[in-house]
């Protein structure tokens, strides 16, 4: 069957247009040119899921104004009479039923059509990305591209020739320009995770980009004009930040005229069994397993554990207990870590 797929000239021709995008990746962005191919057609498909979710709430969405906006690839705007399930449709990518996570959702969909910039904040493992992409794919510029970038993951200097570009010898090693984050999500949305980890300096420096929508590469002498959606994210308090000097108060200002806040995993009730079962379900595939049935004991100690880690932690403890406890039997409490033990006073 393979072969017979290789034969196929339509499936030949797509393979030399891929082959072609992958050569200009290379020239943007060497070495990381596959990696970023590979994010890109993802995001390709998750268009694809994101449009379909829209056209599931298009059943449900009722009125005229609802229903158009749906046929212009927008979110239909929120109603008091959304129930959990049509509010759910609309974001198939996060499990969440809880009254915060709708309250979320509810926020999300008046926010979504606007170009406003949007601050989210939540503890570490609560996902803040999803809840960007979610935006993006809800509003007027899901056609354009979606650009991420954690802060956290470069070092200062290293981080403004990432968000900003940089000229043509610029500094040692910058032997051909290159476009930065800004530049690759023009006409889309740009999204900066950690953004309380970035320094002062190159707070200044952002903060004239988003108030003269413009951007100088690194070693530049002329700025380029640029048209992005910005949402940001930090796992802290940034006015806190900004009381002990460590973050500047008007850029603060600038990122934060609507603030997301996502509630941790301990305060969203049952939607800690929702997500036990998606995420059982999806590790045992890796597992090439039957997912896991759990106890109502053990299910009572995942749900008195506080999970500092939130979703990501829980995301761990499944695929541990994927990985080891054998087929067939259902999950004990003694199956679980011993973290979640001794925090659940087990």
């Amino acid at each position: 069957m393979a072969g017979e797929r290789d034969g196929d000239p339509v499936r030949r021709a797509l393979k030399m247009g891929l082959a072609s995008a992958l050569s200009s990746y290379r020239d943007e962005l060497g070495g990381g040119a596959a990696d970023a191919l590979r994010h890109d057609l993802a995001d390709l498909l998750d268009a694809e899921l994101a449009a379909a979710a829209l056209a599931a709430a298009a059943k449900v969405a009722g009125p005229p104004a609802a229903r158009a906006a749906v046929a212009h690839g927008e979110a239909p705007p929120p109603s008091e009479t959304d129930t959990i399930d049509t509010l759910s449709a609309r974001f198939p990518r996060i499990i969440g039923r809880s009254p915060k996570m709708l309250a979320v959702f509810r926020l999300i969909l008046k926010i979504a059509p606007t170009d406003a910039t949007v601050l989210i904040h939540g503890e570490s493992g609560t996902g803040k990305e999803l809840i960007a992409r979610a935006i993006h794919d809800l509003s007027a510029r899901r056609a354009g591209p979606y650009v991420a970038e954690n802060c956290a993951a470069f070092p200062e200097t290293l981080l403004e020739s990432e968000l900003f570009g940089h000229s043509k010898g610029a500094f040692t090693g910058a032997d051909r320009q290159r476009k930065g984050r800004f530049q690759m999500a023009d006409k889309g949305t740009l999204f900066l995770d950690e953004v309380g980890d970035m320094s002062v300096a190159l707070q200044k420096k952002l903060l004239r980009s988003l108030q003269e929508g413009e951007i100088r590469p690194v070693g530049a002498s002329q700025g380029i004009k640029i048209n992005v959606r910005f949402i940001s994210a930090s796992n802290k308090d940034l006015a806190e930040l900004v009381r002990k000097g460590l973050f500047r108060e008007d850029l603060f200002f600038r990122l934060s005229p609507i603030k997301v806040t996502l509630p941790p995993l301990r305060e969203r009730g049952d939607d800690l069994e929702l997500l036990l079962e998606r995420l059982s379900a999806d590790a045992a595939k890796r597992c090439h397993r039957a997912p896991p049935t759990y106890s109502p004991e053990a299910v009572a100690l995942l749900r008195r554990y506080r999970w500092p880690g939130n979703v990501r932690e829980l995301q761990n403890e499944v695929q541990r207990v994927a990985a080891l406890v054998d087929p067939g039997r259902p999950v004990e409490p003694r199956d679980l870590s011993a973290e979640v033990r001794a925090g659940a006073g087990a």
